[in-house]
């Protein structure tokens, strides 16, 4: 199922037109890495942006404020791994409430696919979005007509960082995300990545006076 929204999605942005500023794509953390468990097991939860997105391209600037996406922790015993991260699907994120820096430019998201997130204890504790190959897809219309369309061959492995809290927080920065750029005059067709920075806040919605953790 995908999902049109003018703006940019979560932790991705179209490299050149559209670029969310700060994140680094990298890999899954190895097979050898401890144990981790996140709980509550079962539990659904909600990510939420706090702050802004910026997503930037050259002289590019578009500013998001509202993102959110969702998900829920694996049942027991998924919920554990004695020897590396925990994964669960969540909802293909959303942005909008963006703006552009560039008068008579709109940007247009379409998201789809299944997306996840894992999370590996450690100091710090980190976590990898997956954004499966065409998951996201970016339309710029206006003084530029672009496509950008991120994860184009593979999935997209990006990586964050997660702190337990009340409530905990996901945060993305300089995360890269491989891309493609079509279109005509004024579209950055030689752009091959695109950068991320976001800050989530996580509530538990299956019981929000418990707090997603994530630990040994």
């Amino acid at each position: 199922m995908s999902r049109t929204r003018t703006a940019l999605a979560l932790g991705l942005a179209a490299a050149g037109a559209l670029s969310v500023a700060s994140v680094t794509a990298t890999a899954a953390p190895s097979p050898s890495a401890g144990p981790t468990t996140v709980t509550p097991a079962g539990h659904s939860f909600t990510a939420t942006l706090s702050g802004k997105a910026t997503l930037k391209a050259g002289s590019v600037t578009v500013t998001c404020t509202v993102s959110v996406s969702t998900g829920t922790v694996p049942a027991a015993p998924g919920n554990s791994n004695p020897a590396g991260p925990v994964s669960s699907p969540i909802s293909p994120p959303t942005y909008s409430s963006c703006t552009s820096g560039i008068p008579g430019v709109t940007p247009t998201v379409t998201t789809s696919g299944s997306w996840s997130v894992s999370m590996q204890d450690g100091s710090p504790i980190t976590a990898t979005m997956t954004v499966p190959v065409g998951g996201l897809v970016v339309h710029t219309t206006g003084l530029a007509t672009c496509t950008v369309t991120a994860a184009p061959s593979a999935p997209a492995n990006v990586a964050g960082t997660w702190a337990n809290g009340a409530p905990p927080s996901l945060t993305f920065a300089n995360a890269s995300v491989p891309v493609t750029v079509t279109g005509g005059f004024g579209c950055p067709t030689s752009a091959t990545s695109s950068t991320f920075n976001a800050v989530y806040k996580v509530t538990d919605t299956t019981d929000p006076a418990q707090q997603i953790t994530v630990g040994p």
